[in-house]
């Protein structure tokens, strides 16, 4: 009897550790998940940054719809990486259940996509409204 209660007790151990693995591993996955989308996030605004820099660099250039055209692809193309990576963490943050850290609310990761894409929009609105 005492060798049997020593073995479950064992496994009861085990199954207890490895559900504490497995706890630990959904939340390494739940962080990573953040920093795939602030990676995304700052892929974004460099897009939007050249395409500001390459309006400034050639707006002399003849015709003048060019460096504009070039420019709103580039933020366009930045636009729609923040709106992706906000797609795709919400959709894998909604399938995890963290459990010792405190994961970024999908909230947060909606609204700075939303304030990046009025951002964004705002620039290609000065760009084309600006002689």
């Amino acid at each position: 009897m005492a060798v049997t209660q020593a073995m479950d007790d064992r496994g009861d151990t085990r199954r207890g550790l490895a559900e504490d693995r497995t706890d630990l591993a959904e939340d390494r996955t739940a962080l990573a998940n953040e920093r795939t989308f602030a990676g995304w996030a700052r892929t974004a605004m460099a897009a939007i940054g050249i395409g500001l820099a390459f309006n400034a660099l050639f707006k002399a250039m003849d015709p003048a719809w060019v460096p504009k055209a070039i420019a709103t692809v580039f933020i366009l193309l930045g636009l729609f990486l923040t709106v992706m990576a906000e797609r795709r963490a919400c959709a894998v943050a909604a399938r995890l259940d963290t459990h010792s850290v405190k994961e970024m609310a999908q909230m947060n990761l909606r609204v700075i996509a939303i304030a990046m894409g009025l951002g964004g929009a705002a620039l290609i609105a000065a760009i084309w409204m600006l002689v």
